[in-house]
């Protein structure tokens, strides 16, 4: 039984897919977070409260993408109660509609709450959540890593999801470039095409196999290994100055690649070669170096006695 009163808190990492030719079935998560606090009240209806991106854009209401995946998610766990008082507080670091997995990270976080609200002080089952994330976002590249953490293979098989981790090579470090400026996931999916040349899908298999070996094991192949054919051309008349960006950090030899369904681009590879993008110009975007981040934590039904749990970042100003 779910009473009022009860608290619990979840981090969840942002999130980059398909890092070039990896479409749909490969993640990284990455280290910039979103903290999101629910607590039980006896009076009904709900309270939200949202520090950073997002402050004052998101809805406050039943239709907030955590409160609507939460509810769900307490049905889908055997706890249906329409009529709980919540109030939700959220501080979000990981932009909006900018390719850094925000509504996974929405969908992750309300899967999480939902979980620690049903299943108090038991560790989450990661690959159930999963499951259940898919099922909303339709596919796992974005879900996967924000739950699981590091960089994941996912796909989905006979209606069940499947999910490989890449033990990264250690000198891989990230650098996010996010413009002040949306591209709506739906529109980044309008314009691809349903057919494609059978070159561009040879040169795709090649590239994605040479992914994995380069994210693994040899840093030095990403460049080549993260060309793209069948998403990346299409989408850059939605985001000219990104596609303009990563022409300017490929030819300075920077692995550069549209972030999810962009306008973020993401550059990936040794310190020495993301020092090739020191000079680059970026006017308009902001600039984030980042690291491979762990997955979801659910903070406080996992907290045991004299376990002290890490600060969380205050938030930064939110992109306009």
């Amino acid at each position: 039984m779910i009473g009022a009163g009860q608290r619990v808190s979840v981090q969840v990492p942002a999130t980059s897919a398909n890092l070039g030719p990896g479409f749909d079935c490969m993640g990284v998560s990455l280290s910039m977070w979103d903290h999101v606090t629910v607590t039980t009240r006896e009076q009904p209806g709900l309270l939200i409260q949202v520090a950073g991106e997002g402050h004052d854009t998101v809805p406050r209401d039943e239709s907030h993408l955590v409160v609507a995946t939460l509810r769900q998610g307490l049905v889908d766990l055997g706890h249906p109660h329409p009529d709980i008082g919540l109030e939700l507080s959220a501080r979000n670091h990981t932009p909006q509609s900018r390719g850094l997995g925000s509504s996974a990270s929405a969908i992750v976080s309300g899967l999480c709450l939902a979980w620690g609200l049903a299943r108090p002080g038991e560790p989450l089952d990661r690959d159930h959540l999963l499951t259940m994330a898919t099922a909303i976002e339709g596919h796992p590249d974005n879900a996967a890593p924000a739950i699981l953490g590091g960089a994941q293979v996912a796909w989905l098989q006979d209606g069940e999801v499947h999910h490989i981790g890449l033990d990264v090579h250690p000198a891989i470090r990230f650098r996010a470039y996010v413009p002040n400026r949306h591209v709506p996931t739906a529109l980044a999916r309008h314009v691809l095409p349903k057919m494609i040349p059978r070159s561009d899908a040879v040169h795709q298999v090649l590239a994605s196999t040479l992914l994995v070996t380069a994210l693994t094991s040899a840093p030095d192949r990403l460049l080549a290994a993260t060309q793209d054919w069948i998403h990346q051309p299409y989408r850059r008349p939605l985001m000219p100055e990104s596609g303009a960006l990563i022409d300017r950090l490929r030819r300075a030899g920077v692995p550069a690649v549209i972030s999810g369904a962009g306008p973020t681009v993401l550059a990936l590879g040794t310190s020495e070669m993301l020092s090739g993008a020191d000079e680059i110009e970026a006017d308009g975007f902001l600039v984030l170096d980042l690291e491979l981040a762990g997955g979801a934590r659910l903070l406080a039904p996992e907290k045991r006695a004299g376990q002290e749990q890490p600060p969380f970042p205050q938030p930064r100003e939110p992109l306009l």
